[in-house]
């Protein structure tokens, strides 16, 4: 794939995109990049919105162009049917990653490279996003879990106040959360 200067960087939330906007493969000079808050995982447009206003700061903060993908919840549900009681890192999450990154290419339109701040959880496996990924050749494999990246944007959303969520954001992993809160409180 020929390096494309312009690169659409799907984001999940704040602390994950913070952990990834401010690293030399993204500040390169020439290097343009746009976030793309892409969520409709999200169990609801509450929650979506209560994301992205962080989103916004950190956006604002780091001078960058932000495009907003609208919540279709709905369309996200028929990705993962079938799916839906399978365990939080299973098969479901695979069809969600597919989902969102399809999303991201469809909005980069050829016209840029396109990665994503997935890969900063050290609850999602870089290595299955990028299996995903490989089959587009615009997709950039930046495992940003390296050089500390979930920890830098831990201590970024936590210095300005962000809004950490306690569950990855559809109702089936805000379920499991749930359980194991519970099971913590006993």
């Amino acid at each position: 794939m020929p390096e494309l200067s312009a690169l659409l960087l799907h984001i999940c939330c704040a602390p994950c995109g913070s952990g990834c906007v401010n690293r030399p493969e993204m500040i390169a000079p020439g290097r343009e990049v746009t976030l793309f808050y892409s969520n409709s995982n999200l169990d609801s447009q509450e929650e979506f919105d209560r994301r992205l206003a962080p989103v916004k700061f950190l956006a604002e903060y780091f001078h960058l162009p932000l495009i907003v993908d609208p919540y279709d919840h709905q369309a996200w549900l028929a990705a993962v049917k079938g799916f839906e009681s399978e365990p939080e890192c299973g098969k479901r999450c695979l069809k969600c990653f597919r989902f969102n990154l399809d999303r991201t290419r469809m909005a980069a339109a050829g016209k840029m490279a396109f990665a994503t701040t997935l890969t900063v959880s050290p609850r999602k496996s870089s290595r299955a996003i990028f299996e995903i990924g490989e089959k587009w050749e615009e997709f950039e494999k930046i495992d940003f879990k390296k050089k500390n990246g979930y920890l830098i944007g831990r201590n970024f959303a936590r210095e300005h106040d962000l809004y950490r969520q306690n569950y990855c954001g559809c109702e089936f992993s805000r379920r499991e959360a749930d359980l194991k809160q519970k099971e913590k409180s006993l």
